[in-house]
Protein backbone atom coordinates (compact mmCIF):
# COMPACT_ATOMS: atom_id res chain seq x y z
CA UNK A 1 0.00 0.00 0.00
CA UNK A 2 1.44 3.58 -0.71
CA UNK A 3 0.38 6.97 -1.98
CA UNK A 4 2.52 9.09 -4.29
CA UNK A 5 1.10 12.08 -2.97
CA UNK A 6 2.62 14.41 -5.86
CA UNK A 7 3.28 13.33 -9.87
CA UNK A 8 2.96 14.63 -12.81
CA UNK A 9 1.52 12.79 -14.99
CA UNK A 10 0.11 15.47 -16.65
CA UNK A 11 3.18 16.71 -17.60
CA UNK A 12 3.22 18.76 -20.82
CA UNK A 13 6.07 16.84 -22.68
CA UNK A 14 4.07 13.61 -22.30
CA UNK A 15 3.11 12.10 -25.43
CA UNK A 16 -0.45 10.22 -24.90
CA UNK A 17 1.86 6.83 -25.35
CA UNK A 18 4.17 8.03 -22.62
CA UNK A 19 1.52 8.69 -20.54
CA UNK A 20 -0.24 5.17 -20.91
CA UNK A 21 2.74 3.43 -20.55
CA UNK A 22 3.39 5.42 -16.86
CA UNK A 23 -0.15 4.36 -16.29
CA UNK A 24 0.21 0.39 -17.07
CA UNK A 25 3.73 0.59 -14.59
CA UNK A 26 1.08 2.15 -12.30
CA UNK A 27 -1.30 -0.53 -12.37
CA UNK A 28 1.52 -3.28 -12.30
CA UNK A 29 2.93 -1.82 -8.99
CA UNK A 30 2.23 -1.18 -5.34
CA UNK A 31 1.10 1.61 -5.98
CA UNK A 32 -2.32 2.21 -4.37
CA UNK A 33 -3.47 5.92 -5.33
CA UNK A 34 -1.01 8.73 -7.19
CA UNK A 35 -2.05 12.17 -7.09
CA UNK A 36 -1.68 14.20 -10.16
CA UNK A 37 -0.94 17.66 -9.47
CA UNK A 38 -1.50 20.75 -11.64
CA UNK A 39 0.58 23.80 -12.70
CA UNK A 40 -0.60 25.63 -15.18
CA UNK A 41 -4.95 25.70 -16.72
CA UNK A 42 -3.60 23.36 -19.40
CA UNK A 43 -2.15 20.60 -16.83
CA UNK A 44 -4.69 21.23 -14.41
CA UNK A 45 -7.43 19.94 -16.99
CA UNK A 46 -4.95 17.09 -17.49
CA UNK A 47 -5.02 16.21 -13.95
CA UNK A 48 -8.73 16.08 -13.75
CA UNK A 49 -8.90 14.16 -16.90
CA UNK A 50 -6.39 11.60 -15.65
CA UNK A 51 -8.52 11.39 -12.09
CA UNK A 52 -11.57 10.33 -14.28
CA UNK A 53 -10.15 8.18 -16.26
CA UNK A 54 -8.46 5.94 -13.73
CA UNK A 55 -9.61 4.62 -10.30
CA UNK A 56 -6.45 5.10 -8.22
CA UNK A 57 -5.80 8.56 -9.43
CA UNK A 58 -6.54 11.83 -7.91
CA UNK A 59 -6.10 15.76 -9.20
CA UNK A 60 -4.87 18.92 -7.64
CA UNK A 61 -5.93 22.36 -9.64
CA UNK A 62 -3.69 25.14 -9.32
CA UNK A 63 -1.03 27.39 -10.83
CA UNK A 64 2.52 27.10 -9.41
CA UNK A 65 4.72 30.46 -9.19
CA UNK A 66 6.18 30.12 -12.39
CA UNK A 67 2.84 30.35 -13.82
CA UNK A 68 1.61 32.95 -11.65
CA UNK A 69 2.53 35.83 -14.92
CA UNK A 70 -0.58 33.83 -16.89
CA UNK A 71 -3.05 34.10 -14.36
CA UNK A 72 -5.82 36.80 -14.29
CA UNK A 73 -9.51 37.06 -13.04
CA UNK A 74 -10.48 34.62 -16.20
CA UNK A 75 -8.21 31.86 -15.23
CA UNK A 76 -9.01 31.98 -11.34
CA UNK A 77 -12.59 30.95 -12.30
CA UNK A 78 -11.75 28.18 -14.69
CA UNK A 79 -9.62 27.00 -11.86
CA UNK A 80 -12.34 27.15 -9.10
CA UNK A 81 -14.61 25.16 -12.01
CA UNK A 82 -12.38 22.69 -12.13
CA UNK A 83 -11.83 22.47 -8.19
CA UNK A 84 -15.50 21.37 -8.27
CA UNK A 85 -15.03 18.30 -10.49
CA UNK A 86 -15.54 15.28 -9.37
CA UNK A 87 -12.11 13.07 -7.54
CA UNK A 88 -9.95 16.72 -7.38
CA UNK A 89 -9.16 17.03 -3.55
CA UNK A 90 -6.93 20.16 -3.38
CA UNK A 91 -5.68 23.46 -4.38
CA UNK A 92 -2.53 23.29 -6.01
CA UNK A 93 0.36 23.52 -6.47
CA UNK A 94 0.64 26.92 -5.82
CA UNK A 95 3.32 29.22 -3.31
CA UNK A 96 6.47 31.13 -4.21
CA UNK A 97 9.59 30.34 -5.87
CA UNK A 98 12.40 32.97 -5.36
CA UNK A 99 15.26 30.72 -6.87
CA UNK A 100 14.26 31.03 -10.53
CA UNK A 101 11.91 34.24 -10.08
CA UNK A 102 10.04 33.16 -13.53
CA UNK A 103 7.01 35.13 -12.10
CA UNK A 104 7.65 38.64 -10.77
CA UNK A 105 7.41 38.69 -6.67
CA UNK A 106 4.89 40.49 -6.85
CA UNK A 107 3.19 38.83 -9.45
CA UNK A 108 3.62 35.40 -7.51
CA UNK A 109 2.48 36.86 -3.97
CA UNK A 110 -0.41 38.38 -5.21
CA UNK A 111 -1.60 34.79 -7.49
CA UNK A 112 -0.58 32.65 -4.32
CA UNK A 113 -2.77 34.98 -2.02
CA UNK A 114 -5.83 35.00 -4.03
CA UNK A 115 -5.41 30.99 -4.47
CA UNK A 116 -5.63 30.24 -0.83
CA UNK A 117 -8.30 32.72 -1.11
CA UNK A 118 -10.04 30.36 -3.05
CA UNK A 119 -9.04 26.86 -1.21
CA UNK A 120 -10.56 28.83 1.89
CA UNK A 121 -13.56 29.20 -0.07
CA UNK A 122 -14.34 25.84 -1.36
CA UNK A 123 -13.07 24.45 2.09
CA UNK A 124 -10.15 22.49 0.55
CA UNK A 125 -6.65 21.30 1.09
CA UNK A 126 -3.48 23.18 0.05
CA UNK A 127 -0.68 22.16 -1.54
CA UNK A 128 2.15 24.25 -1.21
CA UNK A 129 5.63 24.84 -3.73
CA UNK A 130 8.32 26.79 -1.85
CA UNK A 131 11.56 27.41 -3.10
CA UNK A 132 14.11 29.63 -0.68
CA UNK A 133 11.16 32.02 -0.30
CA UNK A 134 10.25 30.28 3.28
CA UNK A 135 9.29 33.33 5.48
CA UNK A 136 6.91 34.93 2.83
CA UNK A 137 5.20 31.39 2.14
CA UNK A 138 4.72 31.15 6.25
CA UNK A 139 3.47 34.88 6.39
CA UNK A 140 1.55 34.80 3.51
CA UNK A 141 -0.43 31.69 4.91
CA UNK A 142 -0.64 33.22 7.96
CA UNK A 143 -2.44 36.29 6.90
CA UNK A 144 -4.65 34.31 4.66
CA UNK A 145 -5.89 32.23 7.23
CA UNK A 146 -4.36 28.82 6.14
CA UNK A 147 -3.63 28.17 9.88
CA UNK A 148 -6.82 29.63 11.32
CA UNK A 149 -9.05 28.25 13.87
CA UNK A 150 -11.93 28.49 11.44
CA UNK A 151 -10.23 26.50 8.80
CA UNK A 152 -8.89 24.00 11.24
CA UNK A 153 -12.80 23.54 12.14
CA UNK A 154 -13.59 22.22 8.84
CA UNK A 155 -11.22 18.97 8.92
CA UNK A 156 -11.26 16.15 10.82
CA UNK A 157 -8.38 16.40 13.43
CA UNK A 158 -5.06 14.20 12.90
CA UNK A 159 -4.17 11.43 15.72
CA UNK A 160 -0.80 13.17 17.43
CA UNK A 161 2.12 10.42 18.40
CA UNK A 162 0.36 10.28 21.73
CA UNK A 163 -3.04 9.06 20.36
CA UNK A 164 -4.87 12.54 21.31
CA UNK A 165 -6.31 14.48 18.38
CA UNK A 166 -4.60 17.50 16.65
CA UNK A 167 -5.74 19.86 14.51
CA UNK A 168 -4.83 19.80 11.01
CA UNK A 169 -4.87 22.92 8.75
CA UNK A 170 -4.74 20.44 5.65
CA UNK A 171 -1.54 22.15 4.43
CA UNK A 172 0.75 20.35 2.63
CA UNK A 173 4.33 21.50 1.97
CA UNK A 174 5.43 19.37 -0.91
CA UNK A 175 8.83 18.29 -1.66
CA UNK A 176 9.93 19.33 1.89
CA UNK A 177 13.51 20.69 1.38
CA UNK A 178 13.75 23.56 4.36
CA UNK A 179 15.36 23.13 7.76
CA UNK A 180 14.02 20.97 10.85
CA UNK A 181 13.26 24.21 12.34
CA UNK A 182 11.14 25.33 9.70
CA UNK A 183 9.56 21.84 9.44
CA UNK A 184 9.10 22.17 13.50
CA UNK A 185 7.32 25.24 13.04
CA UNK A 186 4.93 23.83 10.41
CA UNK A 187 3.90 21.36 12.55
CA UNK A 188 3.25 23.59 15.10
CA UNK A 189 0.65 24.80 12.98
CA UNK A 190 -0.88 22.04 11.62
CA UNK A 191 0.75 21.78 8.79
CA UNK A 192 1.62 18.21 6.91
CA UNK A 193 5.13 17.61 5.43
CA UNK A 194 5.93 15.96 1.77
CA UNK A 195 9.45 13.91 1.37
CA UNK A 196 10.37 13.21 -2.09
CA UNK A 197 13.18 11.59 -3.62
CA UNK A 198 16.55 13.66 -2.37
CA UNK A 199 16.04 12.17 0.74
CA UNK A 200 18.09 9.22 -0.39
CA UNK A 201 20.69 11.64 -1.46
CA UNK A 202 23.92 10.82 0.58
CA UNK A 203 24.63 14.85 0.85
CA UNK A 204 21.30 15.75 1.66
CA UNK A 205 21.49 16.62 5.52
CA UNK A 206 18.71 18.75 5.69
CA UNK A 207 15.95 16.63 4.46
CA UNK A 208 17.10 13.57 5.89
CA UNK A 209 17.30 15.32 9.23
CA UNK A 210 13.33 16.66 8.94
CA UNK A 211 12.45 12.72 7.47
CA UNK A 212 14.23 11.36 10.96
CA UNK A 213 13.08 14.00 13.59
CA UNK A 214 9.26 14.79 12.33
CA UNK A 215 6.62 12.31 13.56
CA UNK A 216 5.64 10.12 11.27
CA UNK A 217 2.00 11.74 12.08
CA UNK A 218 3.04 14.38 10.01
CA UNK A 219 4.52 12.94 6.88
CA UNK A 220 3.64 11.89 3.22
CA UNK A 221 5.65 10.88 0.78
CA UNK A 222 6.10 11.44 -2.89
CA UNK A 223 7.80 11.71 -6.46
CA UNK A 224 7.44 15.04 -7.92
CA UNK A 225 7.98 12.98 -10.68
CA UNK A 226 9.27 13.04 -13.95
CA UNK A 227 11.50 15.16 -11.48
CA UNK A 228 13.67 15.00 -8.32
CA UNK A 229 14.52 11.06 -9.33
CA UNK A 230 15.74 9.05 -5.95
CA UNK A 231 18.49 7.24 -5.73
CA UNK A 232 19.20 4.16 -7.65
CA UNK A 233 17.58 5.87 -10.39
CA UNK A 234 19.19 9.50 -9.94
CA UNK A 235 20.00 10.82 -13.40
CA UNK A 236 17.05 9.33 -15.17
CA UNK A 237 13.06 10.71 -15.56
CA UNK A 238 11.04 10.33 -11.94
CA UNK A 239 8.32 7.59 -12.37
CA UNK A 240 5.60 7.25 -9.57
CA UNK A 241 6.70 3.70 -9.20
CA UNK A 242 10.20 5.13 -7.59
CA UNK A 243 8.09 6.76 -4.29
CA UNK A 244 8.72 3.65 -2.83
CA UNK A 245 12.79 4.03 -2.98
CA UNK A 246 11.72 7.40 -1.18
CA UNK A 247 9.41 5.65 1.60
CA UNK A 248 12.03 2.87 1.97
CA UNK A 249 14.84 5.53 3.13
CA UNK A 250 12.32 7.46 5.60
CA UNK A 251 11.47 4.18 6.72
CA UNK A 252 16.02 3.73 7.57
CA UNK A 253 15.99 6.98 8.67
CA UNK A 254 13.25 6.38 11.51
CA UNK A 255 14.46 3.09 11.97
CA UNK A 256 10.50 1.59 11.08
CA UNK A 257 9.34 -1.39 8.73
CA UNK A 258 9.43 -0.29 5.20
CA UNK A 259 5.40 -1.85 5.17
CA UNK A 260 4.61 0.37 8.42
CA UNK A 261 5.86 3.57 6.64
CA UNK A 262 4.34 2.64 3.30
CA UNK A 263 0.53 2.10 4.97
CA UNK A 264 0.95 4.85 7.65
CA UNK A 265 1.62 7.53 5.13
CA UNK A 266 -0.63 6.47 2.61
CA UNK A 267 -3.96 6.41 5.31
CA UNK A 268 -2.03 10.59 6.16
CA UNK A 269 -2.90 11.07 2.63
CA UNK A 270 -6.06 9.33 2.67
CA UNK A 271 -6.82 11.55 5.47
CA UNK A 272 -5.41 14.61 3.83
CA UNK A 273 -6.83 14.68 1.06
CA UNK A 274 -10.33 13.42 2.12
CA UNK A 275 -10.21 10.13 -0.13
CA UNK A 276 -12.44 7.07 1.73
Amino acid sequence: MLFDSHAHINNETFSDEKRAELIREIEGSALSYVMDVGFDLESSMQAVKDAQSNSWCYAAVGFHPHDAKHMDDMVLELIRGLAKKEKVQAIGEIGLDYHYDRSERDVQQYWFRRQVQLANELKMPIVIHTREADQDTMTILKEEGAFSDERRSWFEPRTGPDGQPLPDSRVLMHCFSSSLEVAEQYVKLGATLSICGPVTFKNNRKTREVAEHIPIEFLLVETDSPYLTPEPFRGRPNKPVYVEYTARKVAELKGMDYEDVARITCENAKRFFGIR
